[in-house]
């Protein structure tokens, strides 16, 4: 991977997304604009990002719900059209490649203190609160089967609880009819 195009062109632009968290849109633009059009992402220097994308998740209580539109079915779609569009097929006696480190920290922490992010930052609707029968608590469900490996959960968990690992057999999204 290091000495593929894909290296290549992620060194070039590595100094672009930290720009904007660095000195916010004007100077994150002119920033890009020195990055792409004349160091060619040649320069000699590496922004870093000033914390991991996890640490920057508010509390609930400090954010107001956001309200999104019905899908129209021409721009967007329904989960359950996106997930057939997507292929995803994973064999269901597989082991889960899907893993809470701490089984209880969801019900803990996640969804009283952040509002169950899980449930928002996952675009396949993976993650999600379910009332339990026995006690009646709500406890997070995960449908791994959904999964579309965009890594969505490793990255924002807040407590980094969630562990992504490949799934065995191949399984996953194949965008044949997109």
């Amino acid at each position: 991977m290091e000495v593929s195009w894909v290296a290549q062109e992620l060194e070039r632009a590595r100094n672009i997304r930290p720009g904007f968290s660095k000195w916010g849109l004007w100077g994150g633009l002119a920033n890009a604009a020195l990055s792409t059009y004349l160091l060619r992402g040649r320069e000699p220097w590496t922004l870093k990002h000033r914390h991991a994308d996890h640490e920057a998740l508010k509390l609930a209580k400090d954010c107001s719900p956001k309200q999104y539109p019905k899908p129209d079915g021409v721009t967007t779609f329904d989960v359950a059209t996106s997930l057939y569009r997507s292929g995803t097929n994973h064999d269901h006696d597989q082991p889960p490649h899907l893993v809470l480190g701490n089984e209880g920290l969801p019900e803990v922490v996640n969804l009283p203190q952040y509002g169950g992010p899980e449930a928002k930052y996952c675009p396949a609707g993976v993650y999600e609160y379910a009332a339990d029968e026995a006690t009646g608590r709500q406890r997070l469900q995960i449908n791994a089967q959904n999964c579309l490996h965009c890594k969505a959960c490793s990255i924002k968990d807040p407590r980094q609880n969630i562990k992504w690992t490949v799934p065995e057999g191949g399984g996953g999204p194949s965008y044949t009819i997109m």
